[in-house]
């Protein structure tokens, strides 16, 4: 059922006699009412302030037999709930192309769940980064498939060691935040399996519990609604065996239309369900066969985890526990990424007398996107704070921001270094409902709460007209944020930038952001440029480590950065329906010969490495890739091998290149490791539309590995593939 099989104490066949026989106790009533959430979310207001997830929102059980509710918490930056650790955001740790390092924070984020009472994690987002002007760009890992669906299999397999369930979302082809409650999305079946749904479906069959549905259309139907994706490809396809929900008050528009599709659970209160479904099965509009399927496949799933051994206790003391913050701290030294670094000018020297920090979002607790996926850390480190912490009061620390900028120049010129931090916050992108939208998203709201036949008070009334006026300010803890207007930096910023560029040898600026940055308007009047992120309560404690030299850079690019806007695909926040391809990111400019400013997987260090003697041999079902790696400089260091491959001759049309294999390695200083990737046979096939099923094309393969996208870069070689 799930890769938790091995533990669990019962076995297929006893999970299977378990849930029918709970099945056969049950009255309609309770399996209905089981399928729903059951938000108390007037609570939630009155009690902690507006926080959207302080507690587990729970489904409906049905405790005369003892059947569990699921207990739901978001991320995926951390727990939710309480005051949690707060890592960085998933493009950050994307930029890690650390495996090992995803499970471990899984691990964390898990033994945290289980300490506040949730058996339900949310937050293995892994909608994939078509265009850095995505909102919520910052909950995933990046633009590619491998790499988001190698980083969320690791983050769900380490969250369900602790037996709580992980749920994938937002299944499928959420890419636009603006218009996500109503935008339909089209694709050719190459497109969607290849691009949008392959790295689900890698997360899906490695074992996690649960799928969460999208808002957005597909091909005409809602996501939650979409009998093609819950059931044809999820279940029939991919051989999926855990339950699916919806996401929250505007993923069911038609109960009867999700229930016939395979949506099983309704979040978070019973809007179509309980009530509307209970009509329709009695009215015999709905086969209760139907409703007994999806309580089937809750069942089993509870079933197989509350019969797996817990491998430890959860005490709350593991919330925000001094091993989970300094787990924070190095997934934050890992993900930065350092793309400039001119005449050496970092690592700055530790001995510096006078530091000048300027922009104000060097003082700023500026963890994230301000919506659903918010952590309420116990501390937040800003970049100020990091540096006045680990300079000490022996160093000078100047801050101005960008209202300051006569006195930035001149003081640029006085002092031992500069530290630009610049970028966005959770009012430039994140979660988003529309100005007065949050009116309308309690009419359903509203509707849950009669279902349950719960009072409605003069709480509610209140607060819908209090989100009507304040407008995507919303009182239920969503932020302005959304969809980005402009991909370069603000104007004032570029002029903070511009006012002391030039005039520093020892300047670095550094990049606060969940997605791409457009930064060809001054890149090239600065020495050192790095790519810090929102990175978490002890970003910056990460920072001043690495600019001071105690961390050498590690982190690659999880994007590219064209020469120009133009090179991005098409991206509308308005549009009502809009075309997906095969190209976005690296493979459009490749498709288009274009070169990047940045290629996808480039990061510089403080050591150099070289690259040579790459081999490819078959092995059974797998390409091995073997190449050597030496660190030529004089630092030891970690460095991300990357294997990109493509067709010489295919009877389709497909991508230059793609990313198949990756493995960080650490090198020590005029060491060589000799590295080798296995790929599956399986990751080169292409989707045969007509077939409708996987082909591996015989033919010869280029096989390229080096240490980014860049065709300079890679070494070269080939392997001809005759047979599956």
């Amino acid at each position: 059922m799930f890769n938790k099989d091995a533990r669990c104490t019962l076995s297929r066949a006893e999970i299977e006699q378990k849930a029918n026989e709970i099945l056969k106790q049950m009255t309609l009533k309770e399996k209905v009412w089981m399928l729903n959430g059951n938000w108390n979310m007037v609570t939630n207001q009155i009690r902690y302030k507006n926080a959207y997830n302080p507690t587990p929102i729970a489904t409906n059980g049905v405790k005369r037999l003892g059947v569990s509710p699921i207990k739901f918490t978001d991320g995926p930056r951390g727990v939710v709930m309480g005051k949690s650790t707060c890592f960085p955001v998933s493009m950050a740790r994307g930029a890690s192309f650390d495996r090992a390092l995803e499970k471990r924070i899984g691990d964390a984020i898990g033994k945290e769940a289980r300490a506040q009472g949730a058996n339900f994690f949310g937050g293995v987002c892994v909608n994939l980064l078509r265009h850095p002007a995505w909102g919520r760009a910052q909950e995933t890992y990046g633009e590619d498939p491998f790499l988001v669906g190698e980083m969320g299999k690791h983050l769900a397999e380490g969250v369900q060691e602790h037996n709580v369930m992980a749920c994938v979302k937002h299944y499928a082809f959420n890419n636009i935040e603006n218009s996500r409650f109503f935008v339909d999305v089209q694709a050719d079946d190459r497109t969607m399996h290849e691009v949008y749904l392959a790295h689900f479906k890698k997360i899906v069959q490695a074992g996690a519990a649960s799928v969460m549905g999208a808002y957005n259309r597909f091909r005409g139907d809602q996501a939650c609604e979409s009998r093609l994706l819950l059931t044809e490809i999820l279940r029939e396809d991919w051989g999926f065996e855990g339950f699916t929900i919806s996401d929250f008050i505007f993923g069911v528009r038609n109960g009867k239309k999700a229930i016939e599709a395979g949506l099983d659970v309704e979040m978070p209160l019973p809007i179509h369900y309980q009530r509307n479904l209970l009509k329709a099965v009695q009215n015999g509009e709905v086969a209760e066969s139907v409703v007994d399927q999806a309580a089937l496949r809750v069942l089993r799933t509870l079933l197989v985890f509350e019969n797996t051994p817990d491998p430890m206790t959860y005490p709350k003391s593991l919330v925000a526990s001094p091993e989970h913050i300094a787990l924070a701290r190095e997934a934050a030294e890992k993900s930065m990424v350092l793309i400039k670094n001119e005449g050496a000018a970092l690592p700055f020297d530790r001995n510096v007398k006078r530091v000048l920090v300027l922009g104000k979002l060097a003082a700023q607790e500026n963890t994230g996107d301000h919506g659903s996926s918010r952590v309420y850390a116990p501390y937040v480190i800003t970049a100020l704070e990091g540096l006045r912490k680990y300079l000490g009061a022996g160093v000078e620390i100047l801050h101005r921001d960008e209202t300051q900028l006569a006195e930035a120049r001149q003081l640029a010129g006085e002092v031992d270094c500069v530290i630009i931090v610049a970028g966005n916050d959770f009012n430039d992108e994140g979660e988003y409902v529309s100005p007065g939208g949050m009116q309308e998203m309690l009419k359903p709201v509203i509707a849950g709460y009669r279902n349950m036949g719960k009072p409605l008070g003069a709480f509610l009334l209140k607060l819908m007209a209090k989100s009507s006026a304040a407008g995507s300010q919303s009182p239920v803890g969503l932020a302005p944020g959304g969809d980005r207007q402009n991909l370069s930096l603000k104007p004032e910023q570029a002029a903070l930038i511009q006012a002391v560029a030039g005039i520093n040898p020892r300047t670095v600026v550094c990049l606060v952001c969940g997605s791409m940055i457009m930064i060809d308007e001054w890149a090239e009047n600065v020495p050192a440029i790095l790519y810090s992120w929102y990175s978490g309560m002890e970003g910056g404690t990460a920072l001043a480590r690495l600019l001071f030299g105690d961390v050498n850079p590690s982190g690659k690019l999880p994007f590219t950065i064209p020469t120009s806007v133009e090179h991005l695909p098409y991206f509308s926040s308005t549009d009502p329906t809009i075309t997906y391809d095969l190209y976005h990111g690296y493979t459009l400019l490749d498709h288009k010969g274009l070169k990047p400013a940045y290629p996808f997987g480039f990061g510089l260090s403080y050591t150099t490495y070289a690259y040579r003697n790459a081999r490819v041999a078959r092995n059974g079902q797998n390409l091995q890739v073997t190449v050597e790696v030496s660190n030529t400089g004089a630092r030891d260091g970690e460095e991300i091998v990357q294997v990109y491959v493509g067709m010489e001759k295919s009877a389709v049309e497909r991508q230059k290149k793609l990313l198949k294999g990756f493995e960080k390695v650490a090198i020590p200083a005029g060491g060589t490791a000799t590295v080798k990737i296995e790929i599956p046979l399986d990751e080169l096939r292409y989707y045969d539309a007509q077939a409708k099923q996987w082909r591996l094309e015989p033919g010869v393969y280029r096989v390229m590995v080096g240490p980014s996208s860049d065709d300079a870069t890679l070494l070269k070689t080939s392997i001809e593939i005759t047979a599956a």
